[in-house]
């Protein structure tokens, strides 16, 4: 016999580093309010903030304003996907306010793409298919060039490489100079005098 899953559980379906007690609070929509579900409000806002690399409460509460209206479905904010979205955005760990807004806009991407293929999927119009197939494309490689940016803006503070002692061995060469590595791009810069030492070898 099957059931359907509730909508309303949220412990992990996996075993992984967090523990259920630092999930992130639940957020609820009201007419004119939004609420972090949590015993404790500061707590809350303290752990929602940490989920989506908030750094202050302007931040989170920004944030959240930008999700409910991404979250929306026929132009009404829909909790459910706003709580997708908050914990997509806490498993990607936005470490910073970059990697916040991107993240935020990844999640967002990825939902009008699922509406767009829904929508796809739906119809059996020509037209139709055809403009909603360019919307979900080009959905589809706005998400990918996000990924991309978000990989190249965590790995742009690798450190330097530098080589203080180097032994050469007989038949072996040597750059002579100032070397160091970024992102697997080796770089040597070499003065006058090293550059005439190099001529001379």
């Amino acid at each position: 016999m099957t059931t359907a899953l509730e909508r309303h559980i949220t412990s992990p379906l996996a075993a992984n580093d967090r523990s259920a007690a630092a999930a992130s609070p639940r957020v609820k929509l009201y007419k004119r309010r939004i609420a972090i579900s949590h015993p404790d409000p500061q707590a809350g806002e303290r752990l929602l903030a940490e989920a989506l690399g908030a750094v202050d409460r302007d931040a989170l509460h920004g944030m959240l304003r930008q999700l409910v209206k991404a979250s929306a479905i026929g132009q009404k904010p829909d909790e459910a996907n706003l709580a997708f979205m908050i914990s997509t955005i806490r498993s990607i760990a936005p470490k910073d306010s970059i990697e916040a807004m991107l993240v935020s806009q990844m999640v967002s991407v990825h939902m009008a793409a699922m509406r767009c293929a829904c929508r796809l999927a739906c119809t059996d119009d020509l037209p139709q298919q055809e403009t909603v197939t360019r919307a979900l494309t080009r959905l589809s490689r706005t998400f990918a060039a996000q990924v991309e940016a978000l990989s190249r803006h965590r790995n742009s503070d690798e450190r330097a490489i530098t080589v203080q002692n180097l032994s050469v061995q007989d038949g072996g060469r040597a750059i002579v100079g100032n070397v160091t590595q970024h992102a697997g791009v080796l770089v040597a810069e070499i003065g006058p005098g090293d550059a005439r030492q190099g001529a001379s070898r």
